[in-house]
């Protein structure tokens, strides 16, 4: 039985980390780049479907081990999918980093005027 907790505590921490977002970065797909706004696409390398402006790409998987390269400036992060975002996010502001935006391929945020899931 104590196993079973174990394992069931587990996994609600690994499904809040995938797919509970992340509160207080907006969504925004125009950003601007002077004011000392970095764009990061953590997008795979593959995924190059929605070309956009991208100062750094470092995609999810690799972002643990190039996260030194990585400046420390307000960041713009661009992803694939809301999980992919979220677990980027959450890595990004463990580190230490600025987040002040993100964008989303095929983003709902974009009619609700920057808002997502109420946040």
């Amino acid at each position: 039985m104590y196993l079973l907790g174990v394992a069931i505590v587990f996994l609600c921490i690994e499904l809040y980390r995938r797919y509970f977002p992340v509160k207080g970065i907006s969504c925004k797909t125009n950003v601007d780049e002077g004011k000392d706004t970095i764009v990061l696409d953590i997008r795979d390398y593959n995924d190059k479907g929605v070309s956009t402006k991208v100062a750094m790409q470092i995609p999810y998987a690799y972002l643990k081990r190039y996260s030194s390269e990585i400046p420390y400036k307000s960041l713009h992060v661009v992803a694939a999918n809301r999980i992919e975002l979220n677990l980027g996010l959450r890595f990004l502001l463990k580190k230490g980093y600025h987040v002040s935006s993100f964008e989303i391929l095929n983003c709902p945020c974009i009619e609700k005027g920057g808002v997502v899931n109420g946040i």
